[in-house]
Parts: structure tokens; C-alpha cells; sequence
């Protein structure tokens, strides 16, 4: 099972903020800071994603959809369900950021990973990741409002503007100039990914020395932490049966079903973090830990079960490494039909 080395330095921000927390004078430059780079990664992100390949995967709308109401239904609905665990196994806070976690959109990279490794349809993936970003600028401050506004979440019509300003203004931004842009961006994809997963250690460590000095941390118990990490762990096993047999029962093939299950049950950190830092404020620290925790757990499943799938006895042999990135557009959408 594979530990993210990324987990491991946020952990480290998350044990720096604890030790030397920004205080004064150096909370409001990190703050400043902060803000100024999670509006740098979502012209990052606008940058980056191709809207034009997204659209080629219209045609295989059916897969699309059923990701997108797993992503920002059924989750969610999930989320909402487990209300009725505070205050046994979770506290308001961690409830919240529960809720939250079930609201951003799923991740691009380890579902395109996940998928080819278990021989799926890769460019349904690819499509399936895109649209869940696209959409998920939009409707997730959206759901956040309608869910956690009224819930002392941290979370304010104020926030509106704020998303407005931070997120969507600069990936708008992003889109209309990837353009010019969008060669420098590819050629230097190492270089830029570095300072994207920079930015967020920034975020995460202003989040969580706010945390620190507002003392937030001592809500926290072991003993609550390991019924978040069971309640997390329901959560990932029931997506997971769902996309897998809901995909079965509504006719799609074996490729298919298995895009539908790595993207429809996987959240993104890199989109929830710096969406969780506007949203909510002071309390962005326990808001964020379950996302954290369950990035983690689902990477380590995941990563099991797409091996096993790889070895499954109606998997495909092994295609060329070209065959994997054709469009998706010669695709059905029902079962049997081809894989990426």
C-alpha cells in the first residue's frame, strides 16, 4: 500500500504549525501570502485544463453523468447522512468537514493512474476528471452554501465573493489565456507542479497555525479521530460498491465501470484545500483534516483494488502505449464498449 509522500509534508506543515504557529505580524503575511497562491493555482488549474478535450467526451455522456451525480450527489447525500453520528463518533467541526469532503469535485491524476493500471478506459477517465474540475468550480461553493451556511461552519455569504474573487476569476483567467500560455505551462509542468503543491503547504500551514492560536485543536481527541478514520473508512467501501455494481446495473462494460468507480469515488486535495481555506475561515484546519485523512485511505484501496483488477480474468491484454490517449470519441456508452 502506498504512503503519499505529499501526505508525509503536509504532516510535517501540519507539525511546523503546531510548534511555531504564525502569530502577529507574520499571520498577516502568511494570510496575504496564502491568498495570493491559491489565486495563483486556480489560474494554474484554468491554465492547464484543456476545455477543448473535455468536450470530446460529450459523446460518452452517459459514464460523464453517472460520475457527476456520484461526485456531487451521492456523496454529498452520504455526507448529509451522517449527520446522525454527532455527537457519538464525530463533534460539529468534524461533521463539517465531512460534509465539506463530500462536496469537492474528484481527482484527475490518480484516476487516470488508477485506471490504467487496472486496464479501464483511460480516456474516460481523462474526461470524467475534467468535467468533475470544470463543474466543480461552480458547484461546490454552491452546495457549501446550501449545506454549511446555516451550519456555523465558518462559512458566510461573504464567502461568495471571496470564491468569486480567489477561484473563479482567476481560472476563468487561466482559460482565456492558455492560449498564449498554455505551451509555456506544458514545457515547464515539472517546475509549476512544484510551486502548486507549494502553495497548498502554505495554505495548510496559515489554516493550521490559525487553528493553533485560536485553540481549536483541543476538539480533537484520539478517540474521536479514530471514529472519524472509521466513519471515513464506511464512506470510501460503500462509494466504492456503488460505482462498481451502479455502473453494472446500468450497462456499462467492464472498462467503463471501472472509470466510473476511480473517478466517482475519489475526492480531490488539491481543489479542497484551497477552496476549504476560503470557505471557512478560522476553522479551516479541522474543516481540512478529513479530506486529508480520506486522501490518504483512498489512495492506499484504491491502489489494491486496481492491481487486483489488473489481473482480473476478463481484462484486455495489455494495449500500446498509443492506443491508451485516442479519443474517446469512438467509444460506446453502453456495455461492452471499447476501452482507452
Amino acid at each position: 500500500m502506498p504512503i503519499d509522500p505529499y501526505i508525509l509534508l503536509l504532516l510535517g506543515t501540519v507539525g511546523l504549525a503546531a510548534l511555531l504557529p504564525a502569530r502577529g505580524t507574520g499571520a498577516d503575511v502568511a494570510s496575504g501570502a496564502s491568498t495570493g497562491a491559491i489565486a495563483f493555482l486556480f489560474f494554474l488549474y484554468g491554465a492547464r485544463l484543456s476545455t477543448r478535450e473535455a468536450m470530446d467526451g460529450v459523446r460518452h455522456w452517459r459514464l460523464h453523468v453517472t460520475v457527476l451525480a456520484c461526485t456531487f450527489v451521492v456523496f454529498p447525500l452520504l455526507g448529509l447522512a451522517s449527520r446522525g453520528l454527532v455527537p457519538v463518533f464525530l463533534t460539529d467541526p468534524l461533521y463539517q468537514g465531512l460534509l465539506f469532503l463530500t462536496l469537492v469535485p474528484s481527482t484527475i491524476q490518480s484516476s487516470i493512474a488508477f485506471t490504467s493500471m487496472a486496464r479501464g478506459n483511460v480516456p474516460a477517465a481523462i474526461c470524467a476528471g475534467s468535467f468533475s474540475s470544470l463543474v466543480g468550480i461552480v458547484v461546490t461553493p454552491l452546495l457549501a452554501a446550501a449545506l454549511l451556511g446555516g451550519d456555523g461552519g465558518g462559512f458566510s455569504a461573504d464567502s461568495v465573493v471571496e470564491i468569486v474573487l480567489q477561484l473563479l476569476v482567476p481560472f476563468v483567467a487561466g482559460q482565456v489565456l492558455r492560449r498564449w500560455i498554455g505551451g509555456f505551462v506544458a514545457r515547464h509542468k515539472k517546475v509549476l507542479g512544484l510551486v502548486d503543491r507549494g502553495s497548498i503547504l502554505l495554505v495548510v500551514y496559515t489554516a493550521f497555525s490559525e487553528g493553533m492560536v485560536q485553540g481549536i485543536w483541543h476538539q480533537v481527541s484520539p478517540v474521536r479521530l479514530a471514529g472519524l478514520l472509521a466513519v471515513e473508512a464506511v464512506l470510501l467501501a460503500v462509494m466504492l460498491v456503488l460505482t462498481w455494481y451502479g455502473a453494472k446495473g446500468l450497462g456499462f462494460g467492464r472498462e467503463d465501470r471501472i472509470a466510473i468507480q476511480f473517478a466517482g469515488s475519489k475526492k480531490s486535495l488539491a481543489a479542497g484545500l484551497p477552496m476549504a481555506s476560503v470557505l471557512f475561515g478560522a476553522q479551516a484546519s479541522l474543516a481540512v483534516l478529513p479530506l486529508m485523512l480520506f486522501h490518504q485511505m483512498q489512495l492506499m484501496v484504491c491502489a489494491v483494488i486496481a492491481k487486483r483488477r489488473s489481473h482480473d480474468p476478463e481484462a484486455v491484454p495489455a494495449e500500446e502505449p498509443g492506443a491508451r490517449v485516442r479519443t474517446i470519441a469512438g467509444t460506446g456508452a453502453g456495455a461492452g464498449s471499447g476501452s482507452g
